[in-house]
């Protein structure tokens, strides 16, 4: 789709009829049968020129996406889909005109006809099989981060995605500051040299843990709002007990998360993935104990090496990531005048000649030592950019989005091999993209892909 306004007379002119649930599901193992093998049910555009938009997930940062999406002039929101009623309600009082549905393969089956694009905010173990099938469907994509919650769910819809020539974004929304477009330019002038080592550090307040993590007594009652099978999804039927899934407390959950560095992995990341060229990790280990209940660790430090590129000093580049106040060595990290003390978060780039040091939530990178780098001052070439609008206006104009998959699924991946050391062990856990194994570790190649629940898996993927 080049342009809404002329691909309007070919939407009014085509008519496809929707999928059955059957037939969407059934669409082929590969992402060539995938978008061969099933009908293009996306219409070109609205007959009004809007981009018609479906929304799977509208509670929580669903509901905001929903919203940073509908705030564009060209969109307009026609489905609506959750599996709490209540979030529902809230999303039907905002747009009224949309239609209402509690499962997302209804939506896609039937309703397809009626929108060409899609946004997923559900919780993390149902971001693959939605999207994926949304995919076939030709529907261009906002996915929140993570991409997913298995490698090789990553890698389908990276893949599927491709091959559909869909319009995708990655909802790691950081990427679009200019603090975090600047620092890119930085560290790839070669203002501290080549990078030798890379420090990240998220020390948030886990908000989202559970008040209960006890699941081995009696269950409790279903809230009227909450269709807790549909929620399940794909994931093994299991009891509900209030005040520890739903709502926006699954991360913390093995199979339904990733813990914190699932949730601002991806945040972290992706400056040193773009700015250093980095590509899949060789190896990761994690320095602190391993968790193998059915929770995440709260707290962890992990050490990942990737190959070295024309921006590092040698030929591999470590990364090392801290949470849950596992706070790095201070002693390794220069910070700038009048801060004391490290902040809550942060990222430090060591270079052979200098450092850069950036406060992950607020202000621009600052080069040190300060007395050799003359005060860096703030950009003026680099206009502030909307990570919802770039998707929309991306579709619009038929380019890439700046957080595309082909940029969100390796840096999901990246981040899932540092996260899943802390369900294995403590040793070195050698990763081989391509055949996506570690290759020194069956027990952590088990981890990389799950199978999906009898009456809910999809060819290809679960």
């Amino acid at each position: 789709m080049k342009n809404l306004t002329k691909s309007k007379s070919n939407a009014s002119s085509i008519h496809r009829p929707a999928l059955t649930r059957r037939q969407l599901l059934k669409c082929g193992t590969a992402a060539t049968v995938g978008v061969i093998g099933c009908p293009a049910i996306v219409r070109s555009a609205s007959l009004n020129s809007k981009l018609q938009v479906a929304c799977i997930g509208v509670g929580g940062m669903g509901a905001r996406t929903m919203e940073s999406v509908a705030s564009h002039p060209k969109v307009q929101i026609t489905a609506l889909c959750d599996v709490d009623s209540n979030y529902l309600d809230a999303a039907s009082r905002k747009h009224p005109d949309a239609s209402r549905h509690q499962d997302w393969r209804e939506l896609l089956a039937d309703h397809a006809d009626k929108f060409d694009a899609v946004t997923i905010g559900t919780p993390d173990h149902m971001h693959a099989a939605p999207a994926v099938t949304a995919i076939r469907a030709k529907k261009h994509m906002y996915l929140q981060k993570p991409m997913a919650s298995t490698l090789h769910e990553c890698r389908v819809i990276t893949t599927e995605a491709a091959a559909a020539g869909v319009v995708t974004q990655l909802g790691n929304q950081g990427r679009s500051s200019i603090e975090s477009r600047h620092t890119v330019e930085l560290i790839r002038s070669g203002v501290v040299g080549k990078i030798k080592e890379v420090i990240l550090w998220e020390n948030k307040k886990l908000s989202w843990w559970p008040k209960n993590t006890d699941i081995s007594g009696r269950a409790d009652a279903v809230p009227a709002s909450l269709n807790w099978d549909l929620w399940l999804g794909v994931q093994t039927p299991r009891p509900y007990f209030a005040n520890t899934y739903h709502p926006q407390t699954w991360r913390a959950w093995y199979g339904f998360g990733v813990g914190e560095m699932g949730d601002m992995g991806c945040h972290h990341f992706d400056i040193s993935f773009d700015a250093l060229k980095l590509t899949a990790p060789l190896r990761v280990r994690q320095l602190t104990p391993i968790t193998t209940g059915p929770l995440w660790g709260k707290q962890r430090q992990v050490e990942l090496v990737f190959p070295g590129s024309d921006i590092t000093a040698s030929d591999t580049v470590k990364v090392t990531w801290h949470d849950g106040e596992k706070r790095p060595d201070a002693s390794r990290i220069p910070l700038p005048s009048g801060i004391d003390t490290l902040p809550e978060s942060g990222a430090c780039w060591i270079g052979e000649t200098g450092t850069i040091f950036k406060n992950y939530r607020r202000g621009m990178p600052v080069v040190l030592p300060e007395a050799k780098f003359a005060a860096d001052k703030n950009p003026t070439h680099l206009t502030k950019q909307d990570h919802y609008h770039d998707w929309v206006d991306a579709v619009i104009e038929g380019r890439k989005a700046c957080g595309d998959f082909s940029h969100g699924g390796p840096l999901t991946e990246a981040v899932l091999v540092g996260a899943m050391a802390d369900r294995v062990s403590t040793d070195w856990l050698h990763w081989d993209r391509d055949s996506q194994t570690f290759t020194n570790s069956p027990e952590a190649t088990s981890l990389v892909s799950r199978a999906y629940r009898d009456g809910w898996s999809i060819p290809g993927l679960g």
